[in-house]
């Protein structure tokens, strides 16, 4: 019986520490596997943030979209056009009421679309690096005020190919911030609209790698 004791011991005792590394790796599981949790009413920080990039991000996109007015473009290309404007000015209005229903700031724009209420270029000898004074060229995709300089001083035959290919990289930033909207936001709302943007701006970018020449 002495011999067995410490054995019988020893097996409760590496039984018990089973128990215990099972019970622990079960709780950071869960933990990690939780669910986000998701308010019709209710915001965070992540959310301020999504709305106000995004607004400034959509802007310039618009701004992008302006520089094809009087350009000769494929009715492909045209479309697309027509199509982004259709898309985010509404969305803009969206993210600026959210701002508003939470007390937050309604960010200024390089085409000033939400607090001035009036679209197009501005005066006739301003240039986009001049519409860009001041904003945030930080954000995923977006262009910088000699880029967007470049594109309005190109000529009729770089246009199209250049506006696609800074068009696509503007996307490509714009999901990366509605992924992490999905990952970090609180309000459905706008988690379900990165949703939408992830969605569309994902189509529009394989029809963009299609019409560069």
């Amino acid at each position: 019986m002495r011999t067995q004791r410490p054995l019988f011991r020893a097996t409760w005792a590496a039984a018990g520490l089973a128990v215990l590394l099972t019970l622990s790796a079960c709780g950071g599981s869960e933990e990690a596997e939780a669910p986000q949790k998701l308010s019709e009413t209710e915001n965070n920080k992540a959310d301020v943030t999504f709305a106000t990039d995004m607004i400034q991000h959509h802007a310039q996109a618009l701004s992008m979209v302006d520089l094809t007015m009087d350009r000769n473009l494929e009715p492909e290309v045209q479309e697309l056009a027509d199509s982004i404007r259709a898309a985010q000015s509404p969305e803009i209005e969206t993210m600026s009421g959210w701002l508003q229903q939470w007390g937050e700031e309604v960010p200024s724009t390089m085409r000033d679309h939400v607090n001035g209420g009036h679209e197009g270029h501005g005066d006739d000898d301003s240039s986009m690096s001049d519409s860009m004074e001041g904003m945030d060229d930080d954000m995923p995709g977006m262009m910088s005020a000699e880029d967007m300089d470049a594109l309005e001083k190109a000529s009729d035959a770089e246009f199209s190919d250049m506006w696609l290919k800074m068009m696509i990289e503007h996307h490509e930033g714009a999901i990366e911030m509605s992924e992490a909207e999905q990952d970090e936001g609180r309000f459905k709302p706008a988690v379900d609209l990165a949703g939408t943007i992830i969605e569309s701006q994902t189509a529009e970018i394989e029809t963009m790698e299609k019409l560069i020449g």
